[in-house]
């Protein structure tokens, strides 16, 4: 619904502004300007989305072959001190720890496939122990917000646009995307124990949320003392360090498990076509709405009145052209995508506007689809404190994004 009422915002309020062009200044060549833009913008999103083929029959192999290691079994298990106390209405040993901590698993290894149903079938059994079948339980709020903060080790998605997009460094953004979203859902776990009384000062989670915390903050202390130019380089060698490590990680733990290894990738990476096919509908009805919008000069407009007001209030403007992606986010996944390859077109993909574009839309999630999807599969009316919660940390991650994005790549 919400994606539904933006395209239509977006359509509309370029064709309002045509109006307002011919009949108060006797310009009518806005019309033709936004038609073609929307004929070209179509033609762009359908060449993406067929380039991205290659590279998502790759990570879709390489996530199969995790997928068939165990990878996620693991995950879940090293998470299991973790869970049960942030979870305390949850009876010890309950089946639902299981599809609880797989579907974290899966998300942070961007296994989104996977992620999905097995989320689905943990807001089931936590909906069976839910005692008021039309209100959201603190079990089932926290599990959303874990979700929607978006916490992702490896943002393929977002690298795979990078390089079609021709960026230099695709994955240059791994780490300010990593960093980001793990405030977002920091923030969001801290927000939603202040809510629901729980006590986070217990051993377990002080070590593992400490560890995490101290290695984060690490990493960020050791790359900010170094130069700007140097910390780039750092940065994006580490990058590529991590994810070649973590690709070296899935196939030692498949040999180890005596998988064919090869088989298992080529069954993941024959999802990569359908995948691309299958994004091309939703890329071109985005971008489309998004091109009708620019070409009228709404944005722009919207954009110019935002920069005045924060250069009156005396902060920095560097980036404001990124800000909608941020601020589609929270509605829409599709739509912010759509508005990360826009700005990445318009601005150069190795430019600080894409490079921040792609830091948001990777440190959080679409906050109302997997609201609507998730509470709307078990029939949950009243949402409780899950909204605030979500909104919270989504802006945490948006803050995070642009203090870390002005770090590796500000002026």
């Amino acid at each position: 619904m919400a994606l539904n009422i933006v395209w239509l915002f977006f359509f509309l309020s370029a064709f309002v502004a045509a109006l307002v062009q011919a009949f108060f200044f006797s310009d009518w060549s806005f019309f033709a300007k936004i038609t073609q833009s929307i004929f070209s913008s179509s033609k762009t999103g359908f060449e993406i989305a067929l380039g991205l083929t290659g590279l998502l029959s790759f990570w879709l192999g390489m996530m199969k072959v995790a997928e068939k290691a165990g990878l996620i079994d693991r995950l879940a298990r090293l998470l299991t001190p973790l869970f049960r106390h942030l979870f305390p209405q949850i009876p010890e040993g309950h089946p639902v720890f299981g599809y609880l901590m797989m579907n974290i698993a899966a998300n942070m290894l961007g296994l989104d496939n996977a992620a999905t149903p097995v989320g689905l079938k943990a807001m089931k059994e936590l909906q069976e122990l839910n005692p008021n079948k039309d209100e959201a339980s603190d079990s089932q709020v926290l599990f959303l917000v874990l979700n929607t903060s978006g916490l992702t080790l490896i943002p393929v998605s977002i690298i795979t646009y990078r390089m079609q997009l021709g960026a230099n460094d695709p994955a240059d953004v791994f780490l300010p995307i990593l960093l980001s979203t793990f405030v977002s859902t920091l923030v969001g776990l801290l927000v939603t124990s202040f809510f629901q009384k729980i006590n986070l000062l217990k051993k377990a989670v002080l070590i593992y949320l400490g560890s995490i915390c101290l290695l984060i903050s690490g990493l960020l202390y050791a790359l900010i003392q170094l130069p700007k130019e140097q910390m780039q380089t750092a940065s994006q060698n580490f990058s590529y360090f991590l994810l070649f490590s973590i690709i070296a990680l899935f196939l030692l733990f498949s040999v180890k498990k005596k998988n064919n290894v090869y088989e298992d990738f080529i069954e993941g990476a024959k999802e990569g076509f359908s995948v691309a096919i299958l994004v091309i509908p939703y890329l071109v009805a985005i971008l489309a709405a998004i091109a009708a919008f620019r070409a009228s000069g709404v944005m722009d407009f919207a954009l110019t009145s935002l920069q005045k007001l924060l250069m009156a209030l005396n902060i920095s403007t560097q980036g404001i052209e990124a800000l909608p992606v941020a601020l589609m986010k929270p509605l829409s996944g599709s739509g912010a995508r759509g508005l990360m390859v826009e700005a990445t077109q318009n601005y150069g993909a190795d430019s600080f506007i894409a490079r921040l574009a792609a830091t948001f839309q990777g440190s959080t999630d679409t906050t109302f689809y997997i609201l609507a999807v998730y509470f709307g599969s078990v029939g949950l009316r009243r949402t409780r404190h899950a909204v605030p919660c979500g909104l919270i940390a989504d802006f945490a991650g948006i803050v995070a994004a642009i203090i870390i994005s002005h770090l590796f790549w500000g002026a």
